[in-house]
């Protein structure tokens, strides 16, 4: 049976700008939901003080959880070099941070689509700095997990492999014991594109997923796919929702991964609009978790 974590989504605001927000008042909160951990994010404030991350980790795990997913954002396709070093030094810190707050997947990405980039350069960039980062990540077992990602908050340029067919080129150029896939269905919208066929494609390297949804504001999903990159799409015409009232299809979703023997984290980015709305969330993937694997 998979294990169900959740993801701060409505307060990164006040957990990584303006610290209105304790990660402490946050461990509170989502406790007291039928999750078995939380995932994390190496930009939470409070994580720049290294003392703090025992302290967490000892917090999380008082009340019978872990912390097992990381969510950070290295740049690897930078063509400078020194830049890209510096890249993988951060990535490096962040498994660390992973390490001592008892976690088992840190995430990467590629990196931004700057203009001037090849695919295939693109690819080779982010994957050579990927394999700079295994040979640590398999030292602390940890593994890396490449997300279909669409655009850090603090990037100029959207994720250089949004689009599918990139996607599926970097993670067919990494291959390694501690190296996988976390799957989002809902970023597949946001590239135009369609969730399902992704995950037909890379089902087989899946160890981690990000569940939330997406309903249209406006249009239709064709709409969508016609507009460059999704990147209009994200601001007008999708919005975060409640899990199971969107436009993903948990039933085929679950279908398939059960077919491939996922048994992994499922963490939940969702709650947009609070706590009761996450508390939905959570209840409509523990039933779906529980039709799919407890069979």
């Amino acid at each position: 049976m998979p294990k169900l974590a959740v993801f701060p989504k409505a307060f990164m605001q006040a957990l990584c700008k303006d610290g209105t927000m304790k990660v402490a008042e946050w461990i509170e909160l989502a406790v007291k939901l039928d999750i078995d951990g939380l995932e994390w994010y190496a930009g939470f404030i409070e994580m720049q003080d290294e003392s703090n991350w025992k302290k967490f980790r000892d917090h999380v795990e008082s009340y019978g959880k872990s912390i097992p997913m990381m969510c950070c954002s290295p740049d690897f396709t930078h063509p400078d070099k020194s830049f890209r070093d510096n890249e993988i030094k951060k990535q490096k810190r962040w498994i660390d941070m992973t390490y001592a707050l008892g976690g088992s997947y840190c995430r990467v990405l590629s990196g931004q689509r700057r203009p001037e980039l090849s695919i295939n350069e693109g690819v080779k960039l982010a994957a050579e700095c990927i394999y700079e980062c295994l040979p640590y990540a398999q030292e602390k077992n940890i593994t890396l997990i490449i997300e279909n990602h669409y655009k850090d908050d603090f990037w100029e340029y959207p994720e250089f492999a949004q689009k599918m067919d990139v996607f599926c080129q970097l993670v067919d150029a990494v291959h390694h014991n501690n190296f996988g896939v976390n799957y989002d269905p809902s970023n597949t919208y946001l590239a135009g594109e369609d969730p399902l066929e992704l995950l037909m494609r890379v089902s087989n390297r899946v160890v981690t997923m990000h569940a939330s949804d997406r309903y249209l504001i406006e249009g239709t999903i064709e709409d969508l796919k016609k507009e460059e990159g999704g990147a209009l799409g994200y601001a007008k015409r999708l919005k975060h929702g409640e899990i199971g009232k969107g436009l993903n299809d948990y039933d085929a979703i679950f279908t398939e991964l059960k077919r491939v023997g996922f048994n992994g984290w499922i963490s939940i980015e969702d709650g947009v609009d609070g706590m009761e709305q996450l508390e939905r969330s959570v209840t409509f993937l523990r039933k779906k978790m529980m039709q799919y694997w407890s069979a």
